[in-house]
């Protein structure tokens, strides 16, 4: 039984671990493909909103991490609204922006 709860608990942290470096290498991406209307912390750059005359949700916010992570992809590769899809975040680099996008969760 003890073997079995530290396989647990090992498989957990490594999947933990793993969420990690996917949220640091989605944090880069994001960096360079979405802060500039986002925000640096998911905040929206109300400039950039007032500009597209829309209203950008915060990132952090309840209503945005509640999405699903594949509605979160749509968004990203399809674009919604006034959003155009992100040509510049390519294939599995989706993935690694919504854990970096899950991490800012207020």
């Amino acid at each position: 039984m003890q073997k079995i709860l530290a396989t647990c608990i090992l498989v957990a942290l490594c999947a933990t671990a793993a969420l990690a470096a996917n949220a640091k290498a989605g944090q880069a991406i994001y960096d360079k493909s979405c802060k500039s209307c986002h925000g640096a912390d998911g905040t929206p750059n109300a400039a950039v909103a007032k500009m597209m005359k829309v209203d950008m949700k915060d990132l952090k916010a309840s209503e945005v991490q509640a999405l699903s992570d594949e509605d979160m992809k749509e968004v990203i590769t399809k674009g919604k609204g006034k959003m155009k899809p992100v040509k510049t975040v390519p294939g599995p680099a989706v993935d690694d922006v919504i854990g970096y996008v899950r991490s800012l969760k207020k």
